[in-house]
């Protein structure tokens, strides 16, 4: 092993160890807090975070065994298996945060008819076709032959090497296979989420309007609490902007480099650097450890849910719990000395009567 080999199966050990932990973190609050169990998202997520926990427990340390070893982890049957696995997880969990992009987009566009438009029976559908695509795509790779281990990866997956009776057919498959998971992910990304955008700016800007009619009338207020409502403007601008940044962003830089490398394999004339080819691969792992953050473990209902837990694991009583039950303590106490005020001594009867 030389130092770039070290580097990437340290950087793929990291990948698993986050990835498995995030998304154990994720799929226990979706199991202990019914309210996310109800909500339509909830599944789609729940989806995304099976994909990327099976990708992490199969393919991720497999390319791990590769890069230590440099050779081929188990045998070709063995990979071919976990091969079919990186075709269907990738493509899967590509289609699911399409399905994420489009329920928000229905929930702001169209807040009062989200309930009747994203429903359970809809998002079931929409799963139903994720399944079916990544099952499609996977199948034919793999009655094809078309999977194995792959040197310029150090992981099993899709292999040119072993598509050479058939190239113009593996050539189409290819490209295929990504036009209708990348590319259509990323156009249903960038569709919907800048649709998103424009709709939270002509809602901030309504703010902005009221803000600013309010800072006029009150004449008498205070220059600091006039900065902080300006500077609150600002914070409430860019924070749309960085959420749909996040979201677009990591899915770009996560598969962008693994999928022209993809492309340009197929073309290429001479062979392409092994460093390269792992770095992109790590890149595509590295999607499965942040999606936790970028989908659910950020948002307040997770953040919530994981204080509950790790206060019930550490048998410590949340905050707001210990605070109810002093303000019900306290209520108690004056209810009790109210009534002890209010209790008089019965008047003593004038003697003769």
């Amino acid at each position: 092993m030389d130092a770039a080999d070290v580097v990437a199966s340290v950087l793929v050990l990291g990948i698993i160890v986050v990835s498995l932990l995030s998304n154990v973190v994720v799929l226990i609050c979706f199991l202990y807090n019914p309210e996310i169990r109800k909500q339509v998202p909830g599944l789609f997520i729940l989806n995304l975070t099976f994909c990327n926990l099976l990708l992490s427990v199969s393919n991720m340390p497999l390319t791990l065994v590769g890069l230590i070893t440099t050779g081929h982890p188990g045998g070709s049957g063995f990979c071919q298996i976990v091969g079919f696995l990186d075709t269907f997880l990738t493509t899967n969990s590509m289609l699911s945060m399409a399905a994420l992009s489009i329920d928000r987009w229905v929930a702001v566009v169209f807040p009062l008819s989200y309930h009747s438009r994203i429903r359970h029976r809809d998002a079931v559908i929409a799963l139903g076709y994720t399944w079916i695509h990544s099952l499609c795509f996977s199948t034919v790779a793999t009655c094809r032959s078309w999977v194995g281990y792959h040197h310029l990866y150090a992981s099993c997956t899709l292999c040119n090497v072993r598509a050479k009776g058939a190239g113009t057919q593996f050539i189409i498959f290819t490209v295929a296979l990504h036009s209708l998971t990348f590319l259509l992910t990323l156009i249903v990304l960038c569709v919907t989420y800048l649709k998103v955008l424009k709709v939270a700016r002509f809602h901030c800007k309504r703010i902005d309007v009221i803000t600013m009619q309010t800072l006029v009338l009150l004449v008498d207020i205070h220059p600091s609490v006039r900065q902080k409502c300006l500077d609150e403007q600002k914070r409430r601008r860019l924070r749309a902007t960085k959420k749909i940044s996040t979201f677009i962003g990591t899915f770009v830089v996560c598969f962008t480099p693994y999928v022209i490398t993809r492309i340009v394999e197929l073309f290429a004339p001479g062979p392409i650097s092994p460093h390269w080819g792992v770095l992109s691969k790590c890149l595509a792992y590295s999607k499965a450890a942040s999606d936790p953050f970028v989908y659910s473990l950020l948002r307040h209902q997770y953040r919530k849910t994981c204080s509950l837990l790790a206060n019930k694991v550490l048998k410590r009583s949340p905050l707001n719990s210990s605070s109810l039950r002093m303000e019900n303590n306290a209520g108690r106490s004056n209810a009790n000395s109210n009534t002890t005020n209010n209790i008089q001594p019965p008047a003593n009867k004038p003697i003769g009567q």
